[in-house]
């Protein structure tokens, strides 16, 4: 039922998988390349490893932001603008993308033996994408505005 009701609304559906650290993970395109990205309702921004720069083909500005993370804290960040993101259907143009060092993220899913990610989705892109989150399912309803 929630789910004709979201598409019904305009919402597009977009799978999550469960990795073995609890965290969903999902698909996201990012100027047209694909990339997995975890999600997290937590983080204020969504970011991409440093590492993964140019395979994004991001084009970096400097920023005198500092993140903080679970553990970390005063992360040197830098920023991506003017991005096309698109998860499932749903697609965000000019977005703001928060470049970081995930090297701990990925030696922390290194060790429980999982895939290594190249970003995070934060809150930001739910809040834009008016998110709703069918955790039993495995589902992520984004809509566009």
């Amino acid at each position: 039922m929630l789910h004709e009701s979201l598409i019904d609304r305009g919402y597009t559906k977009i799978k999550l998988h469960l990795a073995k650290t609890n965290h969903f993970k999902l698909i996201v395109k990012v100027n047209k390349i694909k990339g997995i990205f975890i999600l997290d309702t937590g983080a204020s921004n969504s970011c991409i490893d440093i590492n993964s720069t140019r395979l994004f083909k991001l084009r970096i500005q400097n920023s005198t932001f500092k993140a903080t993370g679970a553990g970390t804290t005063d992360i040197k960040t830098q920023i991506s603008t003017k991005n096309i993101c698109r998860i499932g259907q749903w697609i965000s143009i000019n977005t703001m993308i928060v470049i970081i060092d995930l090297k701990h993220v990925n030696n922390a899913l290194n060790e429980q033996n999982c895939v290594p990610i190249h970003g995070i989705i934060g809150s930001d892109i739910l809040k834009k994408g008016n998110a709703i989150i069918d955790y039993k399912s495995k589902y992520l309803y984004l809509k566009n505005s």
